[in-house]
């Protein structure tokens, strides 16, 4: 682990653009994803080829971690699957904010006696919750989480229940808790 209080030391290392069921990501080599302050969610500066961007990288269900590439962030590094790409990643404390699923931002809407609970949470918080509502490919399921996520912040639990925080929890990315294309 290498956060220190004092400063934190970036993390240098290289890796392919990998592309799974059409998305984009960064894989992290063993060593870089060791070199991590956690097995789970991290939310970190990075620069790559040229370009800086904050992320929070996920982690891989073994003890590893990748990045989500977007469509944008694919254009402005310009590369293609199978490239290699140089990255430098900086572990914050500073998580950026989460983009809420549209469902979910609605039962949120409805329920304007969360506003305060809502804007209450860390940004991390808010991270766990989403990726919880996120982390299935049934309807229904997803449906009953983002219902059980307003009934709990309403009783004032601050994050969404005990699930394993270094899982790949990417429905279309993952398999068994596992980022795709890991053994």
């Amino acid at each position: 682990m290498n956060t220190n209080k004092a400063t934190v030391t970036p993390i240098e290392f290289s890796t392919q653009l990998e592309v799974i069921n059409d998305r984009p990501l960064l894989r992290l080599p063993a060593d870089a994803s060791a070199d991590l302050p956690s097995r789970g969610q991290v939310a970190a500066r990075a620069h790559a080829n040229g370009v800086d961007f904050t992320t929070v990288v996920e982690p891989d269900g073994m003890r590893g971690h990748w990045i989500n590439v977007s469509d944008e962030l694919v254009d402005q590094l310009r590369a293609t699957a199978d490239e290699t790409v140089s990255v430098t990643l900086t572990p914050t404390k500073d998580w950026p904010e989460t983009s809420i699923p549209a469902d979910f931002g609605a039962a949120l809407d409805d329920a304007p006696e969360l506003t305060d609970v809502w804007a209450g949470l860390t940004p991390m918080a808010r991270w766990e919750w989403v990726r919880w509502i996120r982390a299935t490919k049934n309807a229904d399921t997803r449906a009953r989480r983002v219902e059980v996520a307003i009934s709990k912040l309403e009783s004032g639990k601050r994050r969404p229940c005990c699930f394993d925080l270094s899982s790949c929890t990417d429905p279309e990315l993952s398999k068994s808790g596992k980022l795709l294309g890991i053994s």
